[in-house]
This record gives structure tokens, sequence and C-alpha cells, in this order.
């Protein structure tokens, strides 16, 4: 025990009075092989000419015990004590290096307030200190207090070198404390002093931004970019903006910078991005090519070159760009096989798709390529061999769960639905209360009109999962179909839409349920949204109709059109058109 109170003390003596502990120390003894030797100290070392600067302090018996009452705190694990005690210590002594110590543990103890109150000791014991400093305006932030921080950010800014890449910095820092408006007010008081530097209206701009108002943003997006018109950020934060209320003033602003400024790699990057997202891709590769003729081994052009080529089913040049990130050393290849093995998939090409999701061994890639290698197996008639195949998958209890699904919804593809439901039922009975297993089999209930399973399962998995925004919308959805119980129908849907707000399948199901109500008006509104969010073969079907009996015929088989490229085997889409066409 009296072995490891002296090596305590000499840690001590060396971390925080380093010079007092050099004239003190015992000379070590040639012999010792001690390992703690080496051990680190507490707190950074003072170099010797550093020291004129510290407190002239006497280690006396109180100021020992105090330290190390703080330090044995600390290795008892009650942190918080020992910052306080630290903090004591440092506002008695004044010494900078306590007081670093202080803060240290008191951020370890989770205690904002001895932090911050030992962070201002330690700056105004050194001032010339930037970790002090810095110490101080970030715990200010952090306790809420931008206002009081203020004057500590200025000091931060203070000088030409330091100023543009501070006010930069600002975002980042004031983003932990919620109130906006505040954070506006204290920025908009820091960049007063620099008028000139773009940097001060681009700080302004995102806390403007922050706070919702878009006006002032744009403003000083504008003022910034009026001060350095080549700087890119600027106009890639303008387009942003631009874009929540007009993708095409978006697209202008930036079409119009690379006119002046056609190298700007990162501003032509956002405008494909757009042009994509506004799915107008042709315009959107035509970007990307131009910025691979400028960057050569540009990875994010290459992909977007290759994902663009796929969508517009030139497979030889997306084969070419997505192979060719691979060797460049892509930073996702299992995603880019995964691409491959679906641009296979998409030419009809099976063992080549296979190959790909055999090479993903591992990751969260894996197991999507099992199941759709087992996908492939079956698209060219090797059904037994798919089922085989899915069985033979080492895999957890979640993931087996995924492979049951998976074999069943191969049964159906083939129309086999009675053994769907066997597989389903014995998974489920393995398996009870399994809210993925219990799903699927009241969707295979209802293929063969076993509705009273369908409605059962469906509402015992609600009062199991009440969030299951699927749940709710598939037993609406089977009802409205029915023509059954519509405003039943439309509250479960509507529950489900309130859970899952983007889900365009949802959406599909309130306008169809829209329509069985005779809101035809209503029904076609949503359905445009839904068609426009996932061009789906269903969705299409759907919204043909009511365009169809709303008299918009042209429309009509516009949608259907699109639907069929992008969905060929719909068999609703088919027997919709048929059936309407006939009439």
């Amino acid at each position: 025990m009296r072995g490891a109170i002296h090596l305590l003390l000499a840690l001590l003596l060396a971390a925080l009075f380093p010079a007092l502990a050099l004239a003190q120390a015992p000379a070590s003894d040639p012999d010792d092989d001690d390992d703690d030797d080496d051990a680190p100290p507490l707190v950074e070392q003072v170099a010797p000419q550093s020291l004129a600067k510290l407190p002239q302090q006497d280690l006396n018996e109180q100021l020992l015990y105090s330290l190390l009452l703080g330090e044995i705190a600390a290795q008892r694990g009650n942190p918080a004590v020992a910052a306080q005690t630290y903090l004591e210590v440092a506002r008695q002594t004044r010494d900078p290096r306590i007081a670093r110590r202080a803060v240290e543990l008191a951020q370890f103890a989770r205690a904002p307030e001895i932090a911050l109150d030992a962070a201002k000791v330690w700056h105004e014991a050194d001032p010339e200190s930037p970790q002090g400093l810095r110490a101080v305006t970030v715990l200010l932030v952090g306790t809420k207090r931008v206002d009081d921080a203020a004057p500590y950010i200025a000091k931060l800014l203070q000088g030409k070198d330091q100023a543009p890449g501070g006010l930069m910095q600002l975002g980042q820092l004031l983003a932990q404390n919620s109130d906006k408006a505040a954070n506006l007010r204290v920025v908009r008081k820091l960049a007063e002093p620099y008028p000139e530097l773009p940097e001060a209206h681009f700080a302004i701009a995102q806390a403007a931004f922050a706070a919702t108002d878009e006006a002032l943003a744009l403003a000083e997006l504008t003022r910034a970019s009026s001060i350095r018109p080549g700087w890119d950020l600027p106009v890639i934060f303008e387009a942003q903006i631009l874009r929540r209320r007009s993708p095409a003033e978006a697209i202008q602003r930036l079409g119009g910078f690379l006119d002046k400024y056609p190298t700007a790699r990162d501003v032509r990057l956002n405008y494909a991005r757009i042009l994509v997202a506004e799915k107008r891709f042709p315009e959107a590769r035509t970007q990307f090519e131009k910025l691979l003729s400028l960057h050569k081994e540009d990875t994010e052009a290459i992909y977007g070159v290759g994902i663009l080529a796929m969508q517009a089913k030139d497979y030889s040049t997306a084969e070419a760009n997505l192979t060719r990130l691979l060797e460049l050393g892509y930073r996702d290849p299992n995603g880019l096989r995964f691409t491959l093995a679906q641009l296979a998939e998409e030419q009809k090409d099976w063992p080549r798709a296979i190959g790909w999701y055999d090479s993903i061994k591992r990751g969260e890639h894996a197991m999507p390529a099992r199941l759709r290698t087992a996908n492939a197996l079956a698209k060219q008639g090797k059904l037994p061999e798919a089922r085989k195949y899915l069985q033979s998958v080492n895999a957890g209890e979640g993931d087996r769960v995924q492979l049951q699904i998976a074999e069943a919804q191969l049964l159906r593809d083939a129309q086999l639905h009675k053994d769907a439901f066997e597989l389903l039922g014995q998974a489920l009975a393995a398996n009870p209360k399994q809210p993925d297993l219990m799903y699927d089999f009241a969707l295979t209930a209802e293929k063969l009109n076993r509705l009273d399973l369908l409605e059962a399962n469906l509402r015992e998995l609600i009062q199991l999962k009440p969030d299951h925004a699927h749940a709710y919308n598939a037993l609406g959805y089977s009802l409205a179909d029915r023509n059954e119980r519509l405003p039943e129908a439309r509250k479960l849907i509507e529950k489900a839409l309130e859970l899952a707000p983007e889900d365009y399948y949802i959406m599909d199901s309130l306008g169809w349920v829209l329509y069985r109500m005779g809101d035809l008006k209503g029904a076609a509104q949503t359905l445009r949204r839904a068609w426009k969010g996932r061009p789906d073969g269903e969705i299409g079907a759907h919204l043909g109709e009511v365009l169809w009996v709303l008299g918009e015929h042209a429309e009509a088989e516009g949608v259907w059109r699109e639907a069929l490229e992008a969905s060929p085997d719909s068999d609703t889409l088919q027997k919709t058109i048929q059936r309407l066409k006939k009439k």
C-alpha cells in the first residue's frame, strides 16, 4: 500500500508541479525494472520555458491532501467528487493544469456546471491558451447559454487567419443549441466586424435557414457570392433552399453558375443529382459525363453514368462503368456487386447474376443476395432447386424467418398458394406471434379466399404491434378491394398513412378506397402522388382506371404504357387494361 501511495505522489508531482517534483523525487534505483516507470502523466507535461508563466505555488500539506483526495475519488469511480475537489484547488491556486484536470473529470462525470466553472478558471488563469478558451465556449453552448458564449467566440474569431475558418464552423458549434432564433442573433452579432468576409455571410445564411428565415438566408448567400463570385458552397446551399419551393429555380441557379465556372466539380455533381431527382435522366447523364471528362477517376461521376445507363437500358455502358468502379476500390464494393447482379437479371442472364450474388460473402447485402439467388433459380424454372437453396442457407433466427417468407413468395409466384399457405403455417406454428410470419400468412390466406384468417391474423398483429403500418393497410385495402365496409377500410388505411406518411403503396390504397367510395377527384389526386413517387404496375393500374372512369382516356393510356414498361408481368395491370378497354 505504501508503494502505491508513493507512486501516486510521484505521478501527481510530475504532472502538476514538474519543477518541484524534479527537485524532491528520490533518485531512481538502476536495478528497478518496475514497468510503472513508463506510465503516462495525468496531464500534458509542461515545457521548461513555460514554467515561468505558471503560478508560484508551494506544495503544502493541505494542497497535497486535496490533490490526493481528488485523485483517489477518481480512481474509486466517483469522478464528480474528484472534479469538485480539483475545481476548489484550481480556484485556490489559479493553476491552469489543475483547472484542466477538473474539466476532464467533470466531463467524464457528466457534470456540465462543474466543467464550465473549471473551464472559466482555466481560461482566466491562462488566457493565451486556445484550448481553455474553446473549452469555455463549447461548455457555454452545451448548457444553452449562447449569448454568454458570444464574447468567447468573438475571441476565437480574432485575427485575419482565424476568422474565416471560425465563421465556417459556427453552424456546427451552435447546432447543439435548440434555440435557433438565439443562434441567429448571436451569429449576426459575431459577423458584424467582418462585412467583407464571404464566410461571415455564409454563417448568417446557415443560422437563418436553421431559424426558418429563408429570405434572409438567400440574401446572405447572394452577398457571399457577390464578394467571392467563384465560390461553390453558397450556390450549392442556395440551390438546396430554392429546391424546397421550386426545383426548376434550383436547376436554373446551378446551371447558370456552371456556365461561368464549368470546372466546379461539386456544383455539377449537385446539378446532376437534382436532375436525377426530377427524373430528367438524359440531362443528368450528360452532366455526369461532363464531370467524368474533367475528372477521369471521379467515382461519383462514374457511378452516376453507370446507374443512369442502366436506367436507360444501355447495359454495356452500365456494366463497364460499374466494373471500373470495383477496380478503383469503390467504398461499397458489395453494393456494386449487387447492382451488377441486378443488371444481369434485367438482361435475363441468370447464371451471371447468380455469380455476382455469390461473390457477396458478408455484410448488409449478403442476405438479400441469397434471396435474389433463389429468385434467379426460380426464374429459370428451377423451383425445387431454389427452395433447396434457401433451406440450405446458414442463418440466425431472424434471417431464417426471412428465408421462409422468401420461399413462400416463390411458391406464390408459381401460383402454388396452398403450398405457400402450408409452409407459412408450419413456420408460424414453430415461431408463433412472429410479426413478419403473421403478416405474410394473412396475405397468403387471402389468395385462398380464407378471408376469416386474413382478418383474424391482421387484427391480432395490430394488437401485437400497434405501429405496424402495413397490417392496417393490408386489412383496409382488402376490404376496399372487395368493396366492403368502406368507411372502416378508409379509417384503417388513414391510420396506416399516419404511421408511414411517405409510403406510396399506402397512398395507393387510400386512392383506391376513395375511388370505391365515389370520390373520383380525390382518388385521382392521391393516386397521382403515389404514381409520381413510385411508378409501380399496380399503382399505375389503379390510377389508369380512375382516369379512365373520369373520361381522361389519353392520360390513362399514357400511365398504362409507362406501367407496362416498368412492370410488364403485372397481372393486376394487364387485367385492368383488358377489362376497361372492352367496355
